[in-house]
């Protein structure tokens, strides 16, 4: 009866996926406006076989660009030998030597091609940095640990295969996320605990929580006269915002409140898969001594996750508190830039989200382990 039920379960989460993944392939169904002319540009793997010209000075240093000669292995012109630029800046090109593996950019223009080095090939390369680590957590994790790799691929699917989308379409990106992180939390606490009481409390307080973090961050938006406007890229994003339906202001709540998910989902299966252990050991614990259990382990949790989340906003704007420091930026001056503003913002906004996901997700675990007449399972 229980194999039964097991595959009888398997069916049902296989004909949702493949309704899923339908849905998804309908909805990228997308004509986007061409913000740039691509026609004729191509980019293409190829092989360095040949420097023409080189650009390194006798000082070691690179000045202007390289000749070089490249061999094309796939496109249209796979196979063929062609002279191509390759500039030796930071963000762009790359220093050639015979041998090495890049992108071309292929540009065919009446009847005549004009090549330029793009980028080293690191395609391959960072494949097998991401295939470490899904082969790591897999061995170190076990079971949970593919189930996390798997819902860790369903989190990147949802936000490239139906967050962007639905922003394109002209959806709010906040409505956006707040669909992605719905969706993400209940697969991700379902394939790490099931259909148990610690999944179902942390699905409610991880998407309180995040919605506290989106609401938080909005209110000091308006409260320190801050929005979506006054990110750096703006002027792009105005343009880009002209030329289709995406709502360009809304993008920076939307940014917060898919950043802050991780951690909350972390905290709140953390302190309701506690409870949930510590209910299944002593059944007997009043629902105040179970509460004070999830409080106390959150209390725990709550410095480090703040930390995890100031320190993770404060790491991607490092260039910036470089130039400050560098330039003798006035406290005053610091504490007035959008900037600085947005990121005490996002940091805060989010690392309240998961300090106040603790009570919540102490609270609802608590009355439903309570509520229940049966005796608890392992696990639940």
């Amino acid at each position: 009866m229980e194999a039964l039920k097991r595959n009888r379960r398997r069916l049902v989460i296989l004909l949702v996926t493949v309704l899923f993944a339908l849905f998804l392939y309908r909805f990228n169904q997308i004509e986007r406006v061409g913000l740039y002319d691509t026609e004729g540009k191509t980019f293409e793997k190829a092989e360095v076989v040949g420097i023409l010209q080189d650009n390194e000075t006798e000082s070691g240093n690179q000045i202007g660009n390289q000749i070089v000669s490249l061999e094309l292995l796939s496109g249209e012109f796979k196979g063929n030998t062609v002279e191509a630029v390759s500039s030796s800046s930071y963000l762009y090109g790359a220093h050639c030597e015979v041998g090495m593996r890049v992108i071309a950019e292929v540009n065919e223009s009446d009847d005549s091609l004009y090549v330029t080095v793009f980028s080293y090939d690191r395609t391959w390369m960072l494949y097998a940095i991401v295939l470490l680590f899904l082969v790591t957590l897999c061995i170190i994790g076990g079971r949970q640990g593919l189930n996390s790799a798997i819902a860790l691929v369903f989190t990147f699917v949802c936000i490239v295969f139906l967050f962007l989308p639905m922003i394109y379409r002209g959806i709010s990106p906040i409505a956006a996320a707040v669909t992605v992180a719905v969706l993400t939390t209940f697969v991700t606490m379902y394939l790490i605990g099931g259909l148990s009481s610690k999944s179902v409390t942390s699905m409610v307080g991880t998407i309180a929580g995040v919605g506290i973090s989106a609401v938080l961050a909005v209110l000091f938006g308006k409260l320190t006269n801050i929005s979506g406007y006054n990110v750096s890229d703006i002027e792009q994003l105005e343009y880009v915002g002209q030329m289709t339906n995406v709502r360009i202001g809304e993008l920076l709540y939307a940014g917060i409140l898919i950043s802050a998910l991780g951690a909350v989902m972390d905290v709140a299966m953390s302190v309701a898969s506690t409870i949930s252990e510590i209910h299944y050991r002593n059944p007997e614990l009043s629902r105040r001594e179970l509460f004070a259990s999830g409080i106390s382990v959150g209390k725990d949790m709550m410095g480090t996750m703040s930390n995890t989340l100031i320190l993770a906003f404060t790491g991607s704007s490092i260039n910036t508190l470089v130039f400050m420091y560098v330039y003798s930026y006035t406290a005053t001056q610091i504490i007035n830039m959008y900037s600085i503003g947005i990121e005490i913002i996002q940091g805060i906004s989010s690392t309240m989200g998961v300090i106040l996901t603790v009570p919540i997700v102490s609270a609802v675990c608590t009355w439903h382990l309570k509520r229940k007449k049966h005796s608890p399972e392992p696990g639940e």
